[in-house]
C-alpha cells in the first residue's frame, strides 16, 4: 500500500524544557533543549555551541558511526548518541521537535530514555493540525549484517510493533527477548531499561578514554570474565568508588535490574530510536534478531530509500473505464475555468482529505501550437495548474454554493516537474491536504502522474473567494 495520510494529527511538546547531564563518551557537561517545531519538521538536533548554530536532521543517511551509538554527521557537525532521546519522542507519539544541545552529545542520564520521557511529559504535548504520514507495510523487508548474522525484518501489522531477540553467547548474559506490541506501552515497559556493557569492552573503553562521562549509575555492566586486581583498582578510580564487587546475578554491584530481561528491553529501545531515522512513522511489525547500531541504521537508510521511491512512484490505481465521480459538465458546475483553460477531464476519487483527477492531453491543445512546433511537449506550468484546479475541487466541495466562488493560488513550493508530458498522454493528478482547510484556504501535496511514472511535484496553497 505504501505511504497514507491518516486521520491523526501531528504532535508537538506545548514549550521548551531543558535537561542537564554529561555525555557518555565525551564526559563533557551538556544541557539539551527539547522545543516545539513547526508541523512536518521532524526531528532536527541544534549545536547552539557552534557558530550559525547548525542544524541535522534526524535522517539515516547522516549516520556516520555506529560502535558506541548512533552518530550523525552533516556538514562536519557531529551529535553522538542520539538514540534515547528520539527512542523518547517516538514512545511519546511526538512528530515535531527541534533538540537544542550545547555540545555534540545529549547527556546519557541514567542510561535508558526515561529522563527525556519525563521531561517530555512535564514540557506537555500539543495537537497540530497537519496529518500524520504512515508507510503501511504490505509485504516482508528485512536486512542482514552477513559479519555478525544480525537482522532486521518489518512484516505487515495493524500497528507498530517490535520484538528484539538478543544473544549474547557468555554464561552471564545469554538468550533474551522483549516485545513492545503498542507504542503506548513504550514509557511503562521500555522507558527505563538501561544501557549495558561487558566488562571486557568496558575495560578497553576505559583504556582509550571513551567512557569518561560514564559512571557505574547510567550502565549496567556484566562481568563475563574475572575480575582482576588492576581492573578493579581501575573502575574504582574511573567510577570514584571504594568498593566494587559482582553480585551473584553477574553484573557489578552498582545497580539492580529493573527486569530479569532488561539487557533485551535496552536493545528494543535502541531499535526504536535508530528506526526513528527512517523519518516517517511505520504501521508494520519489526523483528530484530541480535539488533545492534550497525544494523539498525543501514536497515532505517533501506527502509527511507524505499519510501522516497514509492512517495515518488505511488501511481493512483484507477480504473480508467468506472464511471467517474465527476465528469467534464459536473466539474465545469463547480470549478470557473472554461476552454481553453480547463484543464480536467474527470474526477475519479474525491474524500474530505484527497482528490484524485484526470485529463487526457491531445494534440489539440491550445499550447502544443507554439509550445513548441513540431516538438510538443506540455508547458510545466500547465500541468501545475491541471494539479491545482484538481486541488480546487477538494477545497471547492466544502462549500454548499461552490459556482459561487473562485479559488486563487496563494503560494507554491517546492515545485519539481520529473517527465515530460506530450501528446496521447494521459494525467492522473493526486492531491491530498497537508493540513485540514480552514476559512477556505487548502494547503496540500499534489503529485501528476503520465505514463505510469510520476512527471511532477508541488506543494500548493490556494483560496477560494466568494464572488462579489
Amino acid at each position: 500500500m505504501g505511504i497514507i495520510s491518516t486521520d491523526i494529527k501531528q504532535k508537538t511538546i506545548q514549550k521548551e524544557i531543558s535537561l542537564t547531564g554529561v555525555g557518555l563518551h565525551t564526559g563533557k557537561q551538556v544541557t539539551l533543549t527539547f522545543k516545539p517545531a513547526p508541523e512536518n519538521t521532524g526531528f532536527a538536533f541544534k549545536r547552539i555551541d557552534l557558530e550559525g548554530s547548525p542544524v541535522i536532521e534526524a535522517d539515516a543517511n547522516y549516520v556516520t558511526n555506529t560502535q558506541r551509538g548512533t552518530c550523525l554527521e552533516k556538514n562536519g557537525v557531529k551529535i553522538q548518541t542520539c538514540e534515547h532521546v528520539l527512542a523518547a519522542l517516538i514512545g511519546l507519539d511526538i512528530d515535531n521537535a527541534i533538540l537544542e544541545l550545547d555540545n555534540s552529545e545529549p547527556p546519557i542520564m541514567d542510561g535508558s530514555s526515561k529522563f527525556f520521557v519525563e521531561a517530555i511529559e512535564t514540557a506537555g504535548i500539543e495537537e497540530q493540525e497537519a496529518f500524520r504520514e504512515e508507510y503501511v507495510v504490505t509485504s516482508v523487508i528485512s536486512y542482514t549484517d552477513e559479519e555478525t548474522g544480525s537482522e532486521i525484518l518489518i512484516m505487515p501489522s495493524n500497528c507498530y510493533q517490535v520484538t528484539a531477540m538478543v544473544d549474547f553467547g557468555t554464561k552471564v548474559l545469554g538468550t533474551q527477548n522483549a516485545t513492545l506490541n503498542a507504542i503506548s506501552d513504550f514509557k511503562r515497559d521500555i522507558s527505563d531499561s538501561r544501557t549495558f556493557s561487558f566488562l571486557h569492552e568496558l575495560e578497553s573503553l576505559l583504556e582509550h578514554g571513551l567512557i569518561k562521562g560514564g559512571d557505574l549509575n547510567n550502565a549496567i555492566v556484566y562481568v563475563d570474565k574475572e575480575l582482576s586486581e588492576s581492573t578493579m583498582e581501575k573502575l574504582k578510580t574511573a567510577f570514584n568508588k571504594d568498593s566494587i564487587s559482582v553480585k551473584p546475578n553477574g553484573i557489578l554491584d552498582n545497580l539492580t535490574l529493573h527486569y530479569p530481561n532488561e539487557a533485551a528491553r535496552h536493545k528494543l529501545l535502541d531499535v526504536i530510536g535508530d528506526l526513528a531515522l527512517i523519518g516517517t512513522r511505520i504501521r508494520g511489525k519489526v523483528i530484530a534478531n541480535k539488533p545492534g547500531h550497525f544494523v539498525n541504521t543501514q536497515f532505517a537508510k533501506k527502509m527511507s530509500k524505499l519510501i522516497k521511491n514509492e512517495r515518488r512512484n505511488n501511481v493512483p490505481n484507477i480504473d480508467l473505464n468506472q464511471t467517474p465521480v465527476m465528469d467534464v459538465m459536473q466539474i465545469m458546475d463547480m470549478l470557473p475555468h472554461r476552454q481553453p483553460f480547463l484543464l480536467l477531464d474527470k474526477v475519479f476519487e474525491l474524500s474530505d482529505t484527497h482528490v484524485i483527477g484526470l485529463k487526457n492531453v491531445t494534440m489539440n491543445e491550445e499550447f502544443f501550437k507554439g509550445h513548441f512546433p513540431g516538438a510538443p511537449v506540455m508547458p510545466g506550468v500547465l500541468i501545475i495548474e491541471a494539479m491545482a484546479q484538481t486541488g480546487g475541487i477538494l477545497v471547492l466541495s466544502t462549500v454548499p454554493d461552490p459556482e459561487n466562488y473562485l479559488t486563487f493560488f496563494m503560494k507554491m513550493d517546492k515545485v519539481k516537474f520529473k517527465q515530460k508530458v506530450v501528446p496521447g498522454d494521459t494525467l492522473i493528478f493526486k492531491c491530498s491536504l497537508i493540513t485540514p482547510i480552514r476559512r477556505g484556504i487548502c494547503h496540500m501535496q499534489g503529485y501528476a502522474y503520465a505514463n505510469g511514472k510520476l512527471c511532477a511535484e508541488a506543494e500548493l496553497m490556494a483560496q477560494i473567494s466568494k464572488v462579489k
